[in-house]
């Protein structure tokens, strides 16, 4: 499929405790910096909250938000395909609530593609971004950085750690997306060790499209995740 993809990760600004495994419950979390990667070789596109100095802010104000959420919308209408893992539950979700624009966030999320969500979509359960760039052999999410550790990072003025980590992750997220459309598939590495293969004879499906697949078994599991769960966020208008 002929895509321009534009990948698109943020990092959030909140200093949480310690294993904090659900960051969504500790909303509102702001958002420190924002970077999306291209294949055209272009540089990456980098947000983040400015000072009247100019300087990197602790994090980014609601017009900061707002005007980087016009931004994408543009990028999209000049054809771009915005590109995530996780996105629908994380990314635009968050921001979503920094922005206020629910609506703008709901439909560009509804429009991209959410590589994570179309896997849950098929198979019932999510696959970690690591686990996947294990499986196709590539060398994913940055290392030496801990997502947990971000928040802190920035607040200590590690400013361009930071950004090289999300623009990484935002690389890492594009460069697992082309290699599963040029395979035909996306494998990964499971629990138990070996790897497991998902067919992706239509390459990666956008939100939209992979919320309408079939509902696949689920009964072996305790608490499956329910789809429409990722889509509570949404404005009534655009969830139905």
């Amino acid at each position: 499929m002929n895509r321009k993809y534009l990948a698109f990760d943020l990092e959030t600004a909140k200093l949480l405790p310690e294993a904090t495994s659900d960051l969504l419950s500790h909303r509102p979390l702001g958002i420190c910096c924002a970077a999306a990667v291209t294949e055209d070789g272009a540089k990456p596109r980098l947000w983040y909250g400015r000072t009247e100095l100019g300087e990197p802010a602790g994090s980014m104000s609601q017009e900061e938000v707002q005007r980087m959420v016009h931004e994408l919308v543009v990028l999209v209408n000049d054809g771009f395909t915005l590109l995530t893992w996780n996105g629908l539950n994380f990314d635009f979700n968050v921001l979503a609530e920094e922005s206020g624009l629910v609506e703008e966030c709901s439909a560009l999320a509804l429009g991209h593609v959410d590589m994570m969500f179309h896997a849950l979509c098929v198979l019932g359960h999510p696959v970690s971004l690591d686990k996947a760039a294990q499986g196709m052999g590539i060398e994913g999410k940055s290392t030496g950085i801990e997502g947990s550790e971000v928040p802190q990072l920035w607040a200590e003025g590690r400013h361009t750690e930071v950004l090289d980590y999300n623009t990484q992750d935002a690389s890492a997220t594009l460069e697992l997306a082309r290699i599963c459309e040029d395979r035909g598939a996306m494998k990964w590495v499971t629990r138990k060790g070996p790897l497991a293969q998902m067919p992706l004879s239509k390459g990666w499906l956008t939100v939209g499209d992979a919320r309408m697949l079939p509902e696949p078994d689920t009964s072996w599991m305790t608490q499956p995740l329910r789809r429409e769960d990722f889509f509570r966020w949404f404005p009534t208008t655009g969830s139905s």
